[in-house]
């Protein structure tokens, strides 16, 4: 997939400068735009960025896109979309077509910088594009690639899964850990879930999978049949790294009367994810979801951040704890970070007004 579009957004009227949920380094978002930030409108002119996807089938890519792609609207920017389908070579393709291209900037789209480090020019002078991502790195803020990572701390995140298996009733606590060892922050994550774990007294990591995101459709099944015919009644919990893992989860486990077997998501709170556990009968009891719109805006204002010569925002959203209790209290078809007023923030600080300025269709 490859689309090229010229980047409206439903118009909200209320600003507010409480940004719950959100830490910044430095400070909230303020009700003012900074000076630094008032000093550079006027002085925009219309940019080209691309996104390249590493598989929109992982619904935290297509999430974080989807608020890059209202960002992008809102600054008159044009957005040209690459998906790689899960695969590296399909990624270093569409950056090697950035590269040739006329793009001012581009976001990696949830794949490890390291896929495309030898590719990116090193000579002073070269024009070469601004580079942000999206869990591109283990860690957020910037790197020698990157002008920004964006993303909550995958420790914190692996941190707050755990919490909610400790929270059981259950004597004794049996957890297998569903990995990619493909991206380091899934690393990350993995290995804070075991340490925690480990100072469990009533815990045992039983196995740890190392599962490839983009085959866990195909291959979850056949794992978990592997893994109750290991571990039988041991076996109370299931923990991962993506909520792409829990898409294939229900169905086999019922079907090896399993449906005892409570999973728990360390990532991210996708569409798909929200829908089930908002329903309270899934076997899926939870996802420390990102506020994944937010970070789709946070994107554009990084790169803006970087056109204008002005220093990176710092800013590194809390993951959030999503759990049928709290999607009950949303909109039916409410995203987690909808309380947050991070479009009317943002505009404030582009615009100097929480209005939008893109036409309603």
């Amino acid at each position: 997939m490859h689309v090229r579009r010229a980047a409206g957004l439903s118009r909200r009227a209320v600003l507010t400068t409480a940004a719950v949920l959100l830490s910044v380094a430095g400070g909230a978002f303020a009700s003012q735009a900074s000076a630094a930030s008032a000093a550079s409108r006027g002085k925009e002119r219309p940019r080209r960025v691309t996104f390249i996807a590493q598989d929109f089938r992982n619904g935290g890519i297509a999430a974080v896109f989807r608020g890059f792609e209202e960002a992008c609207r809102e600054l008159g920017w044009t957005l040209t979309t690459s998906n790689a389908s899960g695969e590296r070579a399909r990624v270093r393709a569409f950056f090697e077509q950035a590269l040739a291209g006329d793009a001012d900037g581009v976001v990696l789209g949830g794949f490890n910088e390291s896929d495309i480090a030898d590719l990116v020019p090193q000579e002073p002078g070269t024009g070469k594009p601004v580079l942000v991502g999206w869990h591109a790195a283990a860690h957020p803020g910037a790197t020698p690639l990157l002008y920004a990572n964006i993303t909550t701390d995958p420790a914190m995140v692996a941190e707050k899964a755990v919490e909610l298996v400790i929270k059981s009733d259950r004597p004794k606590l049996g957890v297998v850990i569903f990995g990619d060892s493909r991206f380091e922050i899934a690393n990350v994550k993995t290995r804070r879930m075991a340490e925690v774990l480990q100072r469990c007294g009533r815990c045992e990591v039983l196995a740890i999978e190392d599962l490839p995101i983009s085959d866990a459709a195909r291959d979850m099944p056949a794992a978990l049949t592997r893994l109750q015919q290991r571990f039988g009644t041991r076996w109370t919990h299931v923990l991962a790294i993506n909520d792409v893992y829990m898409d294939s989860l229900s169905f086999p486990l019922r079907a090896m009367q399993r449906s005892d077997i409570v999973g728990i998501a360390a990532g991210d709170g996708s569409r798909t994810a929200l829908s089930r556990i908002r329903s309270g009968r899934s076997m899926q009891l939870a996802t420390i979801a990102e506020p994944m719109g937010l970070q789709g805006w946070q994107l554009a204002d990084e790169l803006r951040r970087a056109f204008a010569a002005m220093p990176a925002s710092g800013r590194v959203a809390q993951p959030i704890a999503v759990t049928t209790q709290l999607l009950q209290g949303l909109p039916p078809l409410g995203n987690v970070d909808d309380r947050l007023l991070y479009r009317e923030n943002y505009r404030v600080e582009w615009f100097g007004s929480p209005e939008t300025r893109v036409p309603r269709p």
